[in-house]
């Protein structure tokens, strides 16, 4: 029965790991691209772009 309790305190562990390697492998393109100068100007302006249209959608959703 003690083993089992081991096995259930080690999920949230793994969990964390998991996520914290899901968010690397998926941050890894992006800083081989502000690497290059002038794709660190697209992905700048991408990026903008991005968060300025989220937050227009989200404000519209409101209805604020």
């Amino acid at each position: 029965m003690n083993e089992f309790w081991n096995n259930i305190l080690r999920y949230p562990r793994f969990f964390i790991s998991s996520l914290f390697g899901l968010i690397l492998i998926i941050l890894t393109p992006f800083r081989n691209l502000l690497k290059t100068p002038k794709l660190r100007i697209v992905l700048i302006i991408f990026l903008l772009l991005f968060f300025v249209s989220l937050y227009n959608i989200l404000i519209n959703m409101v209805g604020l």
